[in-house]
């Protein structure tokens, strides 16, 4: 008898510690995604898909970590302008197709220091794209990002 209990206890210490070494799903998986520059480096982006969270997008935040960066994912394919509207950091703005093919990139928009949002010019969307990727300025550069780059997410 002793030895089945031993072989239980055994069976039962090794599928736990399986267990505990498997990771753990976060809120932030929930709402982040990876994105892999084409020279392998990682960020995690949010990712913004509803219309509310679309249109708030980056505004109010005083600063990004340097490792983040916001993923809007649209429902089709089409032109998508952004504008800096009560952004607060200067932002690469990254368009990709539905393959996730880059096709324009804007570096460095500053924010629109207007106090109203009509004021405001709207940059890119010269190109039918399905993501756009706001990373802090200078992203785009130090990766050496241009039109035909691949991101993988």
């Amino acid at each position: 008898m002793w030895l089945k209990t031993f072989w239980v206890l055994l069976v039962v210490t090794a599928l736990t510690a399986c267990v505990d070494q498997q990771k753990t799903a976060t809120m932030e998986d929930l709402y982040t995604r990876e994105v892999r520059m084409p020279d392998g480096v990682r960020y995690r982006a949010e990712v913004a898909s509803k219309p509310f969270d679309m249109s708030r997008g980056l505004m109010f935040r005083d600063s990004l970590a340097g490792d983040r960066a916001m993923l809007f994912v649209y429902g089709q394919a089409g032109r998508y302008p952004i504008w800096t509207y009560q952004n607060r950091i200067a932002l690469d703005v990254i368009w990709l197709d539905q393959n996730r093919i880059i096709n324009e990139i804007i570096p460095g928009l500053q924010p629109c220091k207007t106090d109203s949002a009509n004021k405001c010019p709207q940059y890119g969307g010269a190109f039918r794209s399905l993501y756009v990727l706001e990373t802090n300025a200078g992203v785009a550069a130090k990766h050496k990002l241009k039109p035909g780059d691949r991101l993988d997410f």
